[in-house]
């Protein structure tokens, strides 16, 4: 009897906790219904011609699903050129940003020397220091040393404008990590050096695939430093091509070319977003567990 009315008495506060949860429930499955009915919009009407879109008959695809409007996007409006130069910055600012940022937090959480807090405080101040406020002094610098008007100058501020977020999201996997790896591996006669990068690093995997994935979206994302720093067609990234575009629509009226390269754009991050969803999560995750 007394299991019974256990059992009775827990159904009920499930009951409970599932109903006092209904309406965040209800929000979550709200704001998904509103994305893909978002999404959907715009990759039908990336399909559909101008005039279907002004006169808001976008779903009907009455004169058929107009695929060309991708080529057009693509070969037309710069967008392969903005894609690229996009990908080339993404990619190579993540590789830069790795290499500086994993030993610096891996040598702050691991070791004990004068100054360390001082640096992790920095690192923290840094994160919270808007970038236009350091827009003059970084185009100053950028004209006394001949960088303006180069992809190499926008690889090199995307590194550094990453590396404070970076490291302190760093510093938590790092320093969760036993000792006993290290401890292990200076007894077979490993360096720290060697150490790191056969061991340490491997197993800080969750923490570097998921801060990898927030850079590359951020510098691909990225609007401001672009618009500042590229001074010509050939250099913007996709946030910038797409403001373009954005203006060269309201003269030629190509509707449909403007939300095809939309899609194209958001397509990776989408994509990043689709298959790699659980690795974030379990990444986020991950820092707060203590080996």
């Amino acid at each position: 009897m007394k299991t019974k009315h256990a059992k009775a008495k827990n159904q009920d506060a499930g009951s409970k906790l599932r109903l006092s949860q209904l309406p965040a429930y209800l929000i979550v499955v709200f704001w998904v219904i509103f994305t893909f009915v978002l999404l959907g919009w715009i990759f039908a009407a990336s399909l559909s011609t101008s005039r279907e879109i002004y006169t808001g008959e976008v779903l009907k695809f009455a004169s058929g699903f107009h695929f060309d409007n991708y080529i057009t996007a693509w070969n037309s409006q710069n967008v392969s050129v903005f894609f690229m130069n996009s990908v080339l910055y993404a990619t190579v600012s993540l590789i830069g940003i790795q290499l500086i940022c994993a030993p610096a937090a891996y040598v702050l959480a691991r070791f004990m020397f004068k100054g360390n807090k001082l640096l992790k405080n920095c690192f923290i101040v840094a994160m919270s220091i808007p970038s236009i406020m350091v827009i003059l002094p970084l185009y100053s610098a950028a004209v006394q040393m001949h960088l303006t008007g180069t992809r190499s100058l926008l690889i090199i501020l995307y590194i550094c404008l990453n590396v404070p977020f970076t490291t302190t999201f760093l510093l938590n996997f790092f320093g969760s990590l036993s000792h006993t790896y290290e401890e292990a591996a200076a007894i077979d006669g490993c360096t720290p050096i060697r150490t790191f990068w056969k061991i340490m690093m491997p197993l800080a995997q969750p923490g570097l695939v998921t801060v990898g994935i927030f850079n590359f979206l951020a510098v691909w994302n990225e609007y401001f430093m672009a618009m500042i720093f590229a001074s010509s067609d050939s250099l913007k990234n996709v946030g910038m091509g797409l403001f373009s575009m954005v203006q060269a629509m309201k003269s030629n009226g190509n509707m449909g070319g403007l939300f095809a390269a939309v899609v194209i754009v958001f397509m990776p991050t989408f994509i990043i977003y689709l298959f790699l969803s659980e690795k974030i999560i379990a990444g986020i995750t991950a820092g707060g567990v203590k080996g």
